[in-house]
């Protein structure tokens, strides 16, 4: 139990650490190198050796990490994948507006949040800020931490039928509130907060990539701790494991990657997402480098195995009519794999097989998860990437409650769980 407690903390000070997809890559940085993971250039050409580490990141909110196994590279790779990104609600920076004193800045929503979930909340400013620099162009994150916006409710009384179901207009319901005091700077409002944060003029601040985020820290609850809630547990949460798995030893026989892409939540067609030629190069960049050609590339992709991390839906106990009632997984029951007939999982018998042997020989519980079948299914990187490479992929993630929200509850045995397997997977 002491593993299981200080792992989850862990997870929790990562999670609180962690507001935006550029947080989180910046934290997996600074764990890797930690570790002497070296970084590398895609522009630069790269010199890497045998039981070496690295990493590359693109647009700061996405990275690669890998070790170069002892054993030849056309063995294959052993890769697990997640995403650094969350369902959230951008700033959208030009429309800040004066409303009967009340200061107002409109957002647009990123992914599928459960947006009334969003409401009544202490909500905080982080992400990205472009400034000039020295004569230069250069990124700062920021992550103002303290409660600055909340979107409020309408009173039941001027609403009665709420509890019957409320449709929230995007444009006109979501501006979040910041202030009831009037300025002469309304414009520059949010100019000014970034400014005062970075210590620089507000006139140096080009653009930027802001996001509302929960103020509120994570915490362990349950009788028994039993459960871990927090925001951005998908997909932060097997962000976490990978990392503890691909940085708990200094050697490995295999060659192992891990993978965090940024945008799965709005279907991975960027430059930084799992629909591009990210990890696809990677791969043959590190074959090449380590004196191979392409034909050796397309063996080592024939031996290699993905496992594609990702949350999974938890037994609702209180809505159990939304579950087909053989694939009920139960929190702290074990990681779950997950099947799809329509290959929005890309599990299949064989590779279902292969994880759940690891699970096995290391005497971890799995369960499993398949839809209603009038219920459509969600998705996640595991499809395309295994389309993109060619390489046998399995589904899997931890079960938790309200996936989406903008405050998800997950299981602390479970973390713990998956993350040994994870470190098995990677030996």
């Amino acid at each position: 139990m002491k593993k299981i407690n200080k792992l989850a903390n862990e997870l929790k000070n990562f999670l609180k650490n962690s507001p935006t997809a550029y947080h989180a890559t910046k934290n997996i940085i600074e764990e890797l190198e930690n570790n002497n993971f070296k970084k590398l250039k895609e522009s630069n050409r790269w010199n890497i050796k045998k039981d070496g580490k690295y990493y590359i990141q693109r647009n700061q909110s996405a990275v690669i990490a890998f070790t170069i196994g002892s054993k030849k590279f056309n063995n294959g790779f052993n890769l697990i994948g997640a995403h650094t990104d969350s369902p959230l609600l951008k700033l959208k920076g030009e429309s800040i507006t004066e409303d009967k004193s009340y200061i107002k800045i409109g957002t647009e929503v990123y992914g599928g949040p459960i947006i009334n979930t969003w409401l009544d909340r202490d909500l905080s400013i982080a992400g990205r800020v472009s400034i000039k620099k020295n004569g230069e162009i250069v990124s700062e994150l920021i992550d103002l931490k303290k409660p600055l916006a909340v979107i409020p409710n309408l009173a039941i009384h001027m609403n009665r039928k709420v509890n019957k179901g409320f449709e929230f207009n995007k444009q006109k319901h979501l501006p979040a509130i910041i202030t009831a005091e009037k300025n002469d700077d309304v414009k520059y409002t949010l100019h000014n907060l970034i400014a005062n944060q970075l210590d620089i003029n507000k006139n140096d601040i080009i653009e930027s990539d802001l996001f509302l985020y929960d103020s509120t820290s994570p915490s362990i609850t349950g009788l028994n701790d039993d459960f871990i809630s927090s925001g951005r547990l998908d997909d932060l949460a097997m962000c976490h494991s990978i990392l503890k798995s691909l940085t708990h030893k200094n050697n490995f026989n295999e060659t192992n990657i891990g993978i965090f892409y940024d945008n799965e939540e709005i279907g991975s067609r960027t430059f930084q997402g799992a629909n591009s030629n990210f990890l696809r190069d990677l791969l043959e960049r590190i074959t090449i480098a380590l004196g191979g050609d392409r034909e050796d590339y397309f063996r080592a992709l024939s031996n290699s195995f993905l496992i594609s991390a990702d949350q999974a839906h938890a037994l609702h106990p209180n809505f159990k009519e939304k579950h087909d009632k053989h694939y009920t997984p139960i929190i702290n029951n074990g990681p779950v794999i997950k099947y799809n007939a329509n290959f929005r999982y890309a599990t299949t018998s064989e590779t279902a097989s292969k994880f759940i042997n690891i699970c096995e020989k290391n005497d971890i519980p799995y369960q499993k998860l398949a839809n209603r079948s009038d219920i459509k299914s969600g998705s996640t990187i595991g499809p395309m990437s295994s389309s993109l490479l060619n390489v046998k992929t399995v589904d899997v993630g931890n079960p938790l409650w309200a996936m989406h929200s903008i405050r998800e509850t997950a299981g602390t045995k479970d973390h713990f769980y998956i993350t040994e397997i994870f470190k098995s997977f990677f030996k």
